[in-house]
């Protein structure tokens, strides 16, 4: 196995300075994953969840130590998901407790609310909890069939809030805009917003509209916000 820790490339630069993933497959099955085009693989078999990278926990420890990691952010995970709905997620937490051992903290992103909560006691104030929030309830049954749905992924992270661990939402790709006006109207207890387009697949959303009104309300609702660069490129198309 290549060392574990990396540097991600591209648009998921975006997120953090380093990235881990736990596992190469997930059983969400949300239709607009862009992990199977990523990872040069059908849909059926990166949705055939075959559980953490084998010896990965091991391997984690091992780059630590040898290239003496501390005081970074890792982001966890760009592929899958650090707490796949319906399996054991164990590993997640030996994970965090190395990385957190070493120095270094967490900057989590899930669909799995319920599940998440159980590692919070590993988590401080330099840690970041992050969820996917692309859509409300009813929409989000339907496009991630096998996730937490967005109330409860948004309970997850007002838990977190309360609990001193500082929370992002990640609303990328977004599919229903005005959940996502609603969100940063309300959301109070999110410590930072993220938000991009949905890309790969076809769309009747204005993006450049979208953008400028997400925008706006987080400058009025006084949000701390980051517009992804695919979004941004919409918007400034229209100036």
């Amino acid at each position: 196995m290549k060392p574990p820790i990396y540097v991600p490339s591209g648009a998921a630069g975006e997120y953090g300075d380093y990235a881990l993933n736990i596992s190469l497959t997930c059983p969400h099955r949300c239709y607009y994953c862009y992990c199977p085009k990523c990872l040069h693989k059908p849909a059926e078999e990166f949705f055939d969840y075959k559980g953490p990278r084998l010896g990965i926990v091991e391997a984690t420890k091992q780059q630590l130590e040898n290239e003496g990691i501390t005081g970074k952010l890792i982001h966890l995970c760009f592929i899958g998901d650090p707490y796949p709905k319906g399996y054991d997620s164990s590993t997640t937490r030996e994970i965090i407790k190395l990385l957190k051992e070493s120095g270094n903290h967490v900057q989590i992103l899930t669909k799995n609310g319920r599940d998440s909560i159980r590692d919070f006691d590993l988590l401080d104030d330099k840690d970041w909890f992050g969820v996917t929030i692309s859509c409300g309830y009813n929409m989000s049954r339907v496009a991630e069939p096998n996730t937490d749905s967005s109330p409860v992924r948004l309970d997850a992270l007002f838990e977190a809030k309360v609990s001193g661990i500082s929370t992002w939402v990640s609303c990328e790709p977004v599919l229903e805009p005005d959940f996502i006006y609603h969100l940063i109207k309300v959301g109070d207890y999110i410590d930072r917003f993220k938000i991009g387009k949905l890309n790969y697949h076809p769309s009747i959303i204005n993006w450049a509209e979208f953008g400028k009104t997400a925008e706006e309300l987080c400058i009025r609702y006084h949000r701390d916000y980051y517009i992804k660069d695919s979004l941004r490129k919409e918007m400034e198309r229209e100036t």
